[in-house]
């Protein structure tokens, strides 16, 4: 199966250590906007998703979100989070680790592209 996000092990392993400390949470791609665009971390209940957001899959158990128009200009692309020494984006949780997410993405093959799944709209969301 071809996956549309994936992440580095220094991302799962700073996932799983923000989860411990906030419970559930939940990646949203910037659009842009104050943080440029970067993955940023949120407490689930705490981000406000809705029918302009789409899921593109789960990394580390928590789900990837991005708008739908911003999807439109990476849908051809495979996402893949990882993380680097810095700040992060000014809300995302990672912000006082000292690293931060970022996405580095490299195009589909034209067989990996026709396998993909269709992505999941947020307001089918499960919670």
């Amino acid at each position: 199966m071809v996956n549309r996000v994936s992440a580095s092990p220094q991302a799962l392993e700073l996932i799983a250590t923000l989860k411990a400390q906030h419970g559930d949470v939940i990646f949203h791609q910037s659009g842009g906007c104050c943080d440029g665009s970067a993955p940023m971390l949120f407490p689930r209940n705490e981000f406000p998703l809705g029918g302009s957001d789409v899921k593109l899959g789960d990394i580390g158990g928590v789900p990837f979100y991005m708008s739908k128009s911003q999807f439109a200009y990476w849908e051809h692309t495979h996402l893949t989070i990882d993380v680097v020494k810095g700040n992060g984006g000014m809300f995302s949780l990672e912000r006082p680790s000292g690293m931060r997410f970022l996405t580095r993405s490299r195009l589909y093959s034209d067989e990996e592209f026709a396998a993909l799944l269709p992505v999941e709209n947020a307001d089918s969301r499960d919670y």
